[in-house]
């Protein structure tokens, strides 16, 4: 029995069900630890490189080993910080070993997934079932990216509120990281989660300018750049903080508005965009339920390699209007 004739004698459906439950229960299992798990340990972490070794060392033993020995290996690299800056822009607490292993069940859940609605063992299933892995290791990225575009708009529309606050803060005669610790206390999240990560640096012996560094890496804003780039100048060359965070407060105020009426204006080419990219994917899928060999006409010998080439060629026209709307909408202000 050839490795072909093999394949075909496992019952499909048994590998489907078997590696999909495989994957759910590591996937619900991930969740599962990442909610349950405490914020202050995530901060602590973050925090951790300015913290004695013992309590590192406490920390860490409270890790997987594999997870803990693919977490050490990323953090020599620069993937892993790379890695750990995305997450933490997304305010995602997790780990780079547990989000390269979280892509990897995602790959192999849709390439199984693939290569059963590609035939099951046929010539085309295996092209079908490495495409659908090229999508699974792109979903999580996905993901990642929206939760940091949510909490980006998120923390600049609290900007304003944030700046009112501290501008009242200095006027009452606090200090600027008193102020800061007001931040952190009174507004809601994500603004007071990020102010208090920078009062615990601060604490901790970090200069503020290094402090509020560390927070324009976790949240890239113009307009938090133009309040931090304020702070640092007034605490160069002095002046009126007040004053100068006020104006500040009114400059973004508006900008929010004027970001908000074009969001409103340009709605309906961002949604028309992702309709129509999703539009052939479902057309697709209409006509693979109903007239299964139409679509499996790709696939077949008699077609290679024109088959391939009509979908390749699709999949980069569906992307390439897809960008082309996005960046129609996308007006600076």
């Amino acid at each position: 029995m050839d490795l072909n004739q093999l394949i075909l004698s496992i019952n499909p459906i048994l590998i489907l069900a078997v590696g999909g439950g495989l994957a759910l229960i590591l996937l619900i299992v991930g969740i599962v630890v990442s909610i349950s798990s405490d914020r202050q340990t995530a901060e602590f972490e973050r925090l951790g490189r300015y913290i004695k070794d013992d309590e590192v060392l406490s920390e860490k033993e409270r890790s997987a080993p594999l997870t803990d020995w693919l977490n050490n290996r990323l953090a020599k690299s620069s993937l892993g910080e790379r890695i750990s800056v995305q997450l933490s822009r997304a305010d995602l607490k997790v780990k780079p070993g547990e989000y390269i292993a979280l892509i990897a069940i995602v790959m192999i859940f849709m390439g199984g997934l693939f290569w059963y609605i590609g035939g099951r063992g046929t010539t085309g299933s295996y092209v079908v079932a490495i495409i659908g892995m090229v999508i699974g290791y792109f979903l999580p990225g996905m993901y990642v990216k929206r939760q940091q575009s949510q909490r980006l708009i998120k923390f600049d529309q609290q900007l304003p509120d944030m700046l009112n606050l501290m501008v009242n803060g200095l006027r009452a005669g606090f200090s600027t990281m008193q102020a800061m610790e007001a931040i952190s206390r009174e507004l809601p999240a994500p603004i007071s989660d990020e102010f208090r990560r920078v009062v615990q640096e601060m604490q901790l012996g970090l200069p503020m300018e290094k402090a509020l560094d560390n927070l324009l890496g976790r949240i890239p804003s113009e307009d938090l750049d133009l309040t931090i780039t304020a702070i640092n100048v007034q605490r160069e060359v002095g002046g009126n903080l007040a004053e100068i965070l006020d104006t500040i407060s009114y400059t973004i105020r508006e900008r929010i508005r004027i970001k908000g009426e074009i969001r409103v204006l340009t709605t309906q080419v961002m949604y028309s965009g992702k309709f129509l990219s999703v539009l052939p994917l479902f057309v697709m899928g209409i006509l693979y339920l109903l007239n299964r060999e139409y679509m499996m006409t790709f696939f077949k010998p008699e077609s290679f390699p024109c088959g391939y080439i009509a979908l390749g060629l699709a999949a980069i026209l569906i992307v390439s209007g897809y960008f082309a709307m996005n960046k129609i909408g996308d007006i600076e202000v």
